[in-house]
């Protein structure tokens, strides 16, 4: 199954769908509230699909619920049309999908985004990994495709570097190198060890996925795809306002995996290290404030003492923080596959 989210995309829903591969069962597209004609032109290619397989008219159903699936025929219709009452964001978009995958028992599930910007014709080396080698999470990456740093708008390729190293730590897959891309796929396995109904509702929700796939040891592996831009797509992620939350979110995460992961599931010696490295850190920048009082402030001079504590906190911090993120990496290398 491919999980499609589309928010105001009339001019490329109709190109995702035409382009999809003949192997894929189900095409899950998620309507998040649209203003334009976005629902109405994938109801036309569910009528179209309707007449072609000879139902008429009248048996292809169109059911509206609040948050539920507007579809054609459940057991032949190769569509299943979600529509959102109000618009929720991305992540939103791709639980809804997750969940109704979830609930027809797809053994593997992909998601896309509706505005033409992933290639449908990757889709299959996204998917055998999944299907002949058992990988619990494939993803996309676009960042070591030869062009990509002529395509992918440089704003963004430094962006997607940065967020990167920032979602390494907070995730601990640390070989991951595009983690915003939102072209991956799924295992059913791996779709049930986490909890879809907590996966964030926004653009940061391919961040959150990769640190929940940590928790739950899933493994994972990571595929070059092409990077596709200006093709008529129009970007709805306001920088401004998403990175802030993005970065908050992944602060959030790194914490949550490491108390999950190494201390309430297994003692783990990391967890202390990693510990040690902030109490460090933070005497350290309260030593150094008091050492900037003394000197501008109080117009006094800095003690022997007070500047072996200032170098001895430093180090030991930093050495306790690499120390642990080496462990840590160490730790989830049999997760990249």
């Amino acid at each position: 199954a491919v999980v499609v989210s589309a928010y105001n995309e009339e001019n490329q829903i109709g190109m995702v769908i035409e382009t999809m591969p003949a192997f894929v069962d189900k095409i899950i597209i998620v309507n998040d509230c649209s203003k334009d004609n976005t629902e109405e032109i994938v109801k036309k290619f569910i009528l179209k699909e309707a007449e072609y397989h000879s139902e008429g008219l009248t048996s292809t159903i169109f059911e509206k619920y609040d948050e539920l699936i507007s579809l054609g025929n459940n057991h032949i219709s190769r569509f299943a049309l979600i529509n959102h009452s109000k618009n929720k964001g991305k992540g939103a978009g791709i639980v809804s999908g997750y969940k109704y995958a979830r609930l027809h028992g797809y053994d593997c599930i992909a998601s896309m985004d509706g505005d033409g910007q992933m290639d449908p014709n990757e889709l299959y080396s996204l998917c055998i990994p999944i299907i002949k080698e058992k990988i619990d999470y494939v993803k996309g990456n676009r960042l070591i495709h030869n062009s990509a740093f002529e395509i992918i708008p440089k704003v963004r390729f430094i962006g997607n570097s940065i967020l990167s190293l920032l979602t390494k730590i907070a995730s601990g897959y640390w070989e991951v190198t595009d983690p915003q891309t939102g072209y991956n796929v799924i295992s059913k396995e791996a779709l049930l060890s986490i909890d879809i109904d907590k996966i964030y509702k926004n653009y940061g929700y391919p961040n959150d996925v990769l640190v929940k796939l940590n928790i739950a040891m899933c493994s994972i592996r990571e595929v070059e795809i092409k990077p596709i831009y200006n093709i008529g797509e129009k970007s709805k992620m306001k920088i401004y306002k998403v990175i802030p939350k993005l970065l908050l979110l992944l602060f959030l995460s790194y914490f949550k995996r490491l108390y999950k992961k190494y201390f309430f599931r297994s003692l783990h010696p990391l967890f202390f290290i990693y510990h040690l490295s902030f109490i460090c850190f933070i005497i350290w920048i309260l030593h150094t404030l008091n050492m900037i009082n003394d000197i501008f402030l109080l117009k006094g001079s800095l003690g022997f003492k007070q500047i072996v504590f200032f170098i001895f906190l430093f180090i030991t911090g930093f050495q306790s923080l690499v120390f642990a993120m080496w462990m840590d990496k160490h730790n989830n290398k049999h997760l990249i596959k």
